[in-house]
């Protein structure tokens, strides 16, 4: 197992570039880049923003002045940037050497890549911070959607589907397999908003919170109101996720118990005169839930990944989904890598934990037999 383990973790390495080099030559063929967005600020705000451009020049020739840039151009100068007709060219080699665009894509990328080895992420274009420290700020409130998310579906699916695979074909398993189909069919968004107008004084009720994680002030609560202040913003965003998120897990559990339930070794059992119960829970419920167990680290980067970010915009949650999602927009390039890099080197570690998993859960499984 530590051969394998060492192996996947190899394997790490060349998959982080692949990824990396793949999403970078996309960004950097999509139009509206960082000197487009600050070309954009300064042509709508004139001197205030040509004064940051000079102010960030480390040192280097004084960017010329907004009045200065717009009188050296000519009328049928063109150039490659959206919006920058009537900017001196000198001021746009200003603002690529403050963004390092006045270095080839290939050397840009791979300083990023050495930097990145380091886990050096370098500062924002538009934050004026560190990426490394704005991933570890925004990292609680990821987590804790995550983690609260993952355990809840996991509470919910278990039973639901044990009962399901117990009653397989009677009232109760159709009644709940259409809510299942509904919770399936409808994503997670969706939810939120409905709950927004339930419960969070869009329409009817205001019994929750709308924004933020916690209430103004949490810090300086006594600690029983600080968990329940922290419980209570979590209701909405959390219950939005899990309605999203139980129905392929229950549906998962139900299927491996009833494969097992079918097997030899249960018609056995039975046959010796073992009470259901016993049966259920002594023998079938280790062999149905290896699967279901082991899946719990993919569960949880997959509700990262796809669920949070919606439920963080729309909660107004400042999580890493959020934090993505503006860079994007903004096209901050440093904060758009930062946290892909970060979802990408913890989904592969997390991949190497579910096989992990695995084998803590059901010895029987040895992957260095199967050649992985």
């Amino acid at each position: 197992m530590l051969a394998y383990v060492i192996r996947r973790l190899l394997f790490v390495i060349p998959t982080l570039l692949g990824i990396m080099t793949i999403n970078f030559i996309i960004v950097q063929a999509a139009p509206g880049g960082p000197v487009e967005q600050l070309i954009a600020q300064i042509q709508g705000r004139g001197s205030e923003a040509t004064a940051r451009v000079a102010g960030s020049a480390k040192g280097d020739t004084a960017a010329p002045s907004s009045a200065s840039a717009t009188s050296q151009s000519s009328a049928g100068e063109t150039s490659r940037y959206r919006g920058a007709r009537g900017l001196d060219p000198e001021f746009i080699k200003e603002i690529e050497r403050l963004y390092g665009f006045d270095k080839p894509p290939a050397e840009r990328f791979v300083k990023m890549l050495r930097n990145y080895a380091m886990f050096d992420f370098g500062n924002s274009f538009f934050r004026d911070r560190p990426v490394i420290d704005l991933v570890i700020e925004k990292l609680p409130v990821s987590i804790s959607l995550g983690i609260w998310t993952t355990l809840l579906v996991y509470l919910i699916s278990i039973p639901l589907g044990i009962a399901k695979a117990v009653r397989d074909g009677s009232r109760f398993d159709m009644w709940t397999s259409a809510v299942i189909v509904v919770g399936y069919a409808v994503p997670s968004f969706l939810f939120a908003i409905l709950l927004v107008v339930l419960f969070a004084g869009g329409s009817f009720f205001s019994w929750f919170p709308l924004r933020g994680l916690v209430s103004d002030g949490w810090r300086t609560m006594p600690w029983p109101t600080l968990v329940l202040d922290y419980l209570w913003h979590m209701v909405l965003p959390v219950s939005a996720l899990v309605i999203g998120g139980f129905a392929g897990l229950t549906m998962l559990t139900k299927n491996s118990f009833l494969e097992e339930i079918n097997k030899n070794y249960v018609i056995t059992a039975r046959a010796k005169g073992l009470d259901e119960r016993r049966v259920l829970f002594g023998h079938v419920f280790r062999n149905a839930m290896i699967i279901v167990i082991a899946g719990f680290p993919s569960a949880f980067i997959g509700i990262l990944f796809t669920g949070a970010l919606l439920i963080e915009i729309i909660f107004s949650l400042d999580g890493l989904g959020l934090l993505g999602y503006e860079a994007a927009l903004g096209r901050d390039y440093p904060v758009m890598f930062g946290t892909l890099y970060f979802f990408t080197l913890l989904g592969l570690i997390m991949g190497i934990v579910r096989d992990v998993t695995y084998v803590l859960v059901d010895p029987r499984i040895d992957f260095e037999s199967r050649g992985a």
